[in-house]
């Protein structure tokens, strides 16, 4: 008799369609990946210490750079995560997106959900 593994898979919605992105083992609580999406975008994945997935721009708006997925993850006083800059260190909100330290500031979330395959 044969066992098969489930697997859990990460997937995001883009335009309309599911995109599976990475298996959840290979998301670490607190450490973000980035990945490429199909219409060459870049996103910044996360899962949090609650096990909780999020996806975000992988683009800082202030830098330009591609480099929030190396970002810390934290958490502020009335449990809002977020992801800090790993280059200005601005905070970016990992739920709605909006910029913790400047109001004008916003950066594109996407919507995440987990499959068994």
């Amino acid at each position: 008799m044969t066992t098969v593994a489930v697997q859990t898979r990460v997937e995001l919605l883009t335009g309309r369609t599911w995109t599976p992105v990475c298996d959840w083992d290979q998301l670490a609580p607190g450490r973000g990946v980035a990945v490429l999406l199909p219409d060459g975008q870049q996103a910044a994945l996360f899962r949090d210490a609650n096990d909780r997935v999020h996806a975000v721009s992988n683009r800082d708006p202030f830098t330009g750079a591609y480099v929030l997925s190396r970002g810390l993850i934290g958490s502020t006083a009335d449990g809002r995560v977020y992801v800090a800059s790993p280059l200005l260190k601005q905070r970016f909100d990992l739920v709605t997106g909006e910029c913790l330290d400047d109001e004008t500031a916003r950066i594109p979330v996407h919507t995440t959900r987990l499959t068994d395959h």
